[in-house]
């Protein structure tokens, strides 16, 4: 099993951002659909689950109680330990500073009100260095909605890339990987479905 970024696009064995999780701490922040009905008895294993058989000392944010009891009850079955903590994503107050050594955002952060804050917390309780991996929709595939028949402006769906940049820059991290992934479903696709980012971050 891998850190997955989606459905039916490349997931982190072919990537490559996270690295050797073994002892490592790590932060998932909220899940994305599939992994919360994965939770909830579903197939493909939430990415908390993959980080902490692959040796990580997980800790898992969500909003959701019903998302938290899910996640437990299927790290008892897969017998790992997942430190779960209810509540908004950017509320990292559990973490010391400079104590994390990955950060995992998986089509998590389309809800978030305040990406700078949230920025600043995860920057916060990350190692100098360390990454904060992103992925999301695609901003162009997002101009499309959900069917071909609903169409947006860019950025009216979804952050710009320019947007997600200056925010990651201004939290004092660096983008130093980008990845779009294209639906392998699909012949020659319109656009990438899925965008994933890994920043570092700077300072201290």
């Amino acid at each position: 099993m891998s850190i997955s970024y989606g459905a039916h696009v490349a997931d982190d064995s072919e990537l490559r951002l996270c690295g050797d999780l073994a002892g490592k701490r790590a932060i998932e922040l909220g899940m994305s659909s599939a992994g919360a009905a994965s939770a909830a008895g579903g197939s493909v294993a939430p990415n908390s689950l993959v980080m902490a058989q692959a040796g990580a000392k997980t800790i898992a944010v969500h909003p959701d109680a019903q998302a938290i009891a899910g996640l437990r009850a299927a790290a008892e079955r897969a017998e790992v330990t997942v430190q779960c903590q209810q509540g908004d994503l950017a509320d990292l107050g559990f973490a010391t500073s400079a104590s994390v050594d990955l950060v995992l955002a998986v089509h998590s952060l389309a809800e978030v009100d305040d990406l700078p804050r949230l920025l600043r917390q995860v920057h916060r309780v990350l190692k100098p260095g360390a990454p904060f991996v992103v992925a999301m929709r695609h901003p162009v595939a997002a101009m499309f909605g959900h069917d071909t028949t609903a169409q947006y402006a860019y950025g009216a769906a979804t952050p710009t890339f320019a947007d997600l940049y200056m925010a990651f820059e201004r939290s004092n991290f660096h983008l130093d990987q980008v990845h779009e992934l294209a639906d392998r479903r699909v012949r020659d696709p319109l656009t990438p479905s899925v965008l994933v980012l890994r920043a570092r971050k700077q300072g201290v």
